[in-house]
Formats: C-alpha cells, structure tokens, sequence
C-alpha cells in the first residue's frame, strides 16, 4: 500500500480592503445579488458573481422552491447564465457571498459540491482555472481552482 497525501491551498485577507480592485468589484456584484435571492426557506441568501475573459459580469442569487429539487444555488445560476449568453468565453474568477439576517455573513461559504462540478467542467471546458473567491466580513479565502476543494474531481475525460 501507499498512502497518498492531497493539499490545497488558499489565500486568506482579513479584510475586504486587502483585496484589489478587480476582487472588490466582483465581490460586491456578489453582494448586491445575495440580496435579491429568493430565499423564503432557509432564509440562506447567497449570490455570485463571474467574470468572463472578455471582463463581462454575470451575477446570479439562489433560487428556492417549495418543491426542494427545484430549486438551484447562486453558483450555478450565475455560471449557467454567463455560459448561456456568453458560450464561448471561459469564466476566469467567481465571487461568492451570503447574506443572513440582513447582513452579510461573518465567515466565508464554501459551493456545494454540484457546484463544485460545474466550476470543474467549466475550467476542464475552457482548459483554464477559475479564481473562487469565497467572501465573509471577517474572512476572504481565494482559491486558485476548483481543484483546492476537488482535487480528484471528475470530468469527460473519465468517461
């Protein structure tokens, strides 16, 4: 046997001032979207933001139904949306942020792992990593690619 060791690796800010101007901006499109999320459940309001390579900005929020399946987080609807409209331009970074209870959350929110999956086709798709940028009041953690949360994911290629 042989033991295998998987790292990631983020960057953390402390503040939102810490991150540059393209970050900021993309975060708070993140934001201003968790703010318009239909979340009348869980009361869980998140909302994305991607940038294309071509600097255009989509922005999504999680939608929420009272059939649960129906329903589709603030990732994917962000991602689904630029790759609609836009089919041909790689997403190069993704702002995430969650709003609770009138404000947004302490702490940065990890996707879930559909949306885990998606990023990974999209950046197998357009041979590219998508900056994740995972945003809290306290906290900021950036990942280089999907692959700091899935580093084994699967793709086409596995097929």
């Amino acid at each position: 046997m042989k033991k295998i060791v998987i790292t990631s690796e983020l960057e953390q800010y402390s503040t939102f001032n810490e991150l540059d101007s393209r970050r900021q901006e993309l975060v708070q499109q993140a934001i201003e979207s968790s703010k318009k999320a239909y979340a009348p459940y869980s009361n869980f309001q998140v909302g994305a933001a991607v940038r294309l390579d071509n600097n255009t900005l989509v922005i999504g929020n999680n939608q929420e139904n009272a059939a649960y399946p129906s329903g589709l987080c603030a990732e994917r609807v962000a991602l689904f949306a630029a790759h609609a409209q836009n089919p041909n331009m790689a997403p190069t970074q993704l702002a995430i942020a969650v709003h609770r209870n009138n404000e947004v959350a302490e702490l940065p929110t990890p996707p879930c792992g559909s949306c885990l999956q998606v990023i990974a086709e999209l950046e197998h798709k357009f041979d590219q990593p998508i900056e994740i940028i995972l945003y809290g009041r306290k906290k900021v953690l950036i990942a280089k690619s999907v692959e700091a949360f899935l580093p084994l994911y699967f793709n086409k290629d596995k097929l």
